[in-house]
């Protein structure tokens, strides 16, 4: 077995496709990590803004979950009647595309795109965030755990949908019961106390009395924030072909299960807030601790159970980024299709995922987490928008399908996707708005910058394809041998191994090397040697003897003047094709390409830059071991 085969796995035969199809159970650890993750710092994000309350904070997490919990269940119908309508998935982009248009599908494509490289760091940055407030030890190497999950969580997408579904599903169920556990437990605790539970561990008290009057607009920025919770909703629409038979009754169930689990967090963590009069604290300051600690202590206290769960919470937060990876290329293939961006993103690899738009995820989010550095509070400004402009525009979409397609039923779908539209249109604004001049213009510039790259993409492929089309037969008149010239440094079995080649495909063979005042006495001595090893030979054989061209080079330079010289006999040769044949060992092992000199490859890639449509490229290989 090879590393590469341990590291990725065997190849898979496009037969085994069926395998590699995911169940409900499976499905979850999928396209749901990113959403139940988002229960752990969701509501803090909002409780985090509602700090110069002071106590009264607490007080204002029920009203604003519910807010958000109504908005959460607007979606989800609005996405099962997606589903149902696109069983051949793409969300968003598929959905806007085809009722909108084309500028309004790349709208939400390019949201969708943002939207998941911010999952991916945001994730795996909350969940460092975390790590490093048990382990303050680690703090200095945050970057670098932050960019040694990403490549591990890379390596397992790598591997196929299926063995990522399996390798998560531990975390994620973990992380499951333990979450439910502690709300079921603390919801009773409360029920049994007539509201009034005793903490076995108290939460530390706030850290400032009310220092600002409760207002609309600091409402509104806790609701925002709180948004948060909703990112990775819009999964299970996009991966639909993911799931096995039934594909749309398999998808419907798992994006359900994830959106009911999803509200029950939301609530239980809002209702032991304002049971334990649980307040945040600065993440920046001493003492930090996360509001999911503060409740499982209050109502379990710090023993096995506690490490369980936060240890879960950890790994959660930092895998949550695994939903990005089920989605990003999916998404990244139906744009491509469209030819909006590279054919090859809706190639599959080895696993049959579409292994370039994991690299390409990877790559951006590891710049993002970089440029951050790796932590969580500078990020999530950005976070949201995307998200819900997406989720407007798929909704939107939806409407306009229905009001085309029509159908049983289409009138009430009709109206339950049009609330969905501008309740999230609203929120939206209010995220912008709340969030704008905290790092929100930054996403507000990368999607249109986004949408006019992919139209780039779009009009550079359409004239290719337009510039090498043609129904026409084939022109099989006046064909001539090429004109073909061979460089090489030296004599020997190299040399004779690209002479050869170029005698057997044209009677006009070219062989130039180069000169110069450094030169070794036995290149100087080619010249001499030239009519005893290859002139009478190639007599006797009745070929026509190639030519010795040997090219002065004063600067002591290699490459350039025999691209300079190629490029003068394709001069004055205007009519003939010029063959480039370039003699070249083969090295098979790596550290050979560092113990000999590469200047056949600069050739190659200066004259494919420089040169024309009348030059030909081409290599001679010669194996080392033949």
């Amino acid at each position: 077995m090879t590393i590469r085969d341990l590291l990725f796995g065997k190849p898979l035969a496009t037969s085994m496709e069926r395998a590699e199809q995911l169940g409900t159970v499976a499905g979850v650890p999928i396209f749901g990590l990113d959403a139940l993750s988002s229960a752990a710092y969701g509501p803090e994000a909002a409780l985090t803004l509602l700090i110069p309350l002071g106590a009264a904070a607490a007080a204002y997490i029920m009203p604003i979950s519910a807010s958000i919990i109504i908005l959460l269940v607007i979606v989800y119908f609005s996405y099962r009647q997606t589903i149902a309508a696109y069983p051949g998935g793409g969300g968003s982009y598929t959905v806007a595309s085809e009722n909108l248009g084309v500028y309004p599908g790349l709208l939400a494509a390019a949201a969708l795109m943002i939207d998941y490289v911010l999952t991916v760091a945001v994730g795996i940055s909350a969940g460092v965030g975390a790590l490093v407030s048990a382990a303050p030890s680690l703090l200095p190497h945050t970057l670098a755990i932050c960019l040694g999950i990403l490549a591990l969580i890379t390596i397992i997408n790598l591997r196929g949908l299926r063995q990522a579904g399996i390798i998560f599903m531990v975390p994620t169920y973990l992380f499951i019961f333990s979450l439910l556990g502690a709300i079921v437990f603390g919801v009773f605790k409360s029920i049994a106390a007539a509201g009034h539970p005793h903490p076995i561990i108290a939460p530390p008290p706030p850290a400032t009395h009310a220092v600002q009057a409760v207002g609309a607009w600091l409402i509104l920025q806790a609701f925002a924030s709180g948004c948060t919770a909703m990112t990775g909703v819009e999964a299970v629409s996009n991966g639909v072909r993911a799931f096995r038979d039934p594909t749309v009754r398999t998808a419907q169930r798992t994006l359900t299960l994830i959106i009911g689990l999803l509200i029950v967090m939301l609530a239980g963590i809002a209702y032991l807030v304002h049971a334990y009069h649980i307040t945040a604290t600065d993440p920046g300051q001493a003492g930090y601790q996360s509001v999911l600690s503060m409740i499982i202590v209050a109502v379990a206290g710090r023993g096995a159970f506690y490490y369980v769960a936060i240890g879960s919470v950890l790994v959660v937060l930092a895998l949550s980024a695994n939903t990005a990876f089920a989605d990003f290329p999916r998404l990244c293939r139906a744009i491509a299709v469209n030819g909006y961006l590279p054919d090859a993103f809706f190639v599959r690899g080895r696993r049959l995922v579409y292994s370039e738009g994991v690299f390409a995820l990877a790559f951006l989010s590891a710049a993002l987490l970089v440029f951050f550095g790796g932590v969580t509070d500078r990020l999530i400004p950005l976070y949201a928008v995307g998200a819900f402009l997406a989720f407007t525009l798929s909704q939107a979409g939806m409407v306009a399908h229905w009001k085309r397609v029509k159908g049983p039923g289409w009138r009430r779908s009709m109206i339950v996707n049009g609330v969905g539209s501008v309740a999230t249109g609203i929120t939206v604004l209010v995220v912008l708005v709340a969030k704008f001049v905290h790092g929100a213009w930054i996403t507000v510039l990368l999607i249109p910058s986004l949408l006019v790259l992919m139209m780039f993409v779009h009009r550079r492929l359409e004239r290719a394809a337009k510039l090498v089309a043609s129904d026409a037969p084939l022109d099989a008149a006046s064909l001539e041998p090429p004109l073909v010239i061979v460089p090489i440094r030296e004599w020997g079995k190299v040399a004779q191994n690209g002479i050869r080649f170029a005698l057997s495909i044209s009677k006009d063979v070219e062989v130039v090397h180069v000169i110069n005042d450094d030169v070794e006495p036995a290149l100087c001595a080619l010249e001499i040697q030239w009519p005893t090893l290859v002139e009478a030979p190639a007599k006797q054989s009745g070929v026509p003897p190639p030519k010795l061209v040997a090219v002065q080079s004063p600067y002591r330079l290699i490459v350039t003047p025999i691209m300079e010289h190629i490029l003068e006999v394709a001069r004055q040769n205007p009519n003939r094709r010029v063959a480039v044949l370039i003699p070249e060992y083969v090295k098979r092992n790596w550290y050979d390409y560092l113990l000999q000199n590469n200047r056949g490859a600069a050739l190659k890639a200066l004259l494919l830059v420089k040169g024309n449509a009348q030059i030909v490229v081409m290599d001679v290989p010669f194996y080392l071991d033949m």
